[in-house]
């Protein structure tokens, strides 16, 4: 089943609504999913628009605070598994962000269902070289990155 959603396009329903979107990421092209909880009935909450116009709104800007939340998570994590001390190819030391862009790849986002919080809520998820399986996920609460792990942070 596809609908024409006003906002968020031609979505098809697979569980869940989803989508093929292309984005630019730090100047490349990106394909990604977008996937937009919500019943068959493709009915979607005033503040799951309000949080998806306002990620693409502020898409630009957002991307540096993305990339150095990353750069974080993933020195912390090197560090708790030791890879600071001993060397493991999966885990290279990085000092830039462009070291990590080459790293990590966009993969979806993901417009929850809006009544967990109180504010605007998105999800991002990346496939990442270091760890395959989990890739990194990104809560973000108002454009603010609330939360980082793997993939499941931003379903």
């Amino acid at each position: 089943m596809n609908i024409n959603d006003p906002i968020f396009g031609e979505l098809e329903y697979e569980y869940g609504w989803v989508k093929d979107l292309t984005v630019y990421f730090f100047g490349r092209e990106c394909e990604i999913s977008l996937m937009v909880d919500g019943e068959e009935n493709g009915e979607f909450s005033d503040e799951q628009y309000a949080a998806y116009q306002a990620l693409m709104l502020n898409w630009a800007y957002l991307q540096q605070n993305l990339l150095q939340s990353i750069v974080e998570y993933y020195k912390q994590k090197r560090h708790e598994l030791g890879y600071d001390i001993e060397v493991n190819d999966h885990y290279p030391p990085i000092e830039t962000q462009d070291q990590l862009i080459e790293m990590i790849t966009l993969d979806g986002i993901v417009v929850p269902y809006a009544d967990i919080f109180d504010e605007r809520d998105i999800g991002m998820t990346f496939n990442c070289t270091w760890d395959i399986e989990n890739g990194v996920g990104i809560r973000l609460l108002n454009e603010k990155v609330a939360q980082i792990g793997y993939q499941d942070v931003a379903i």
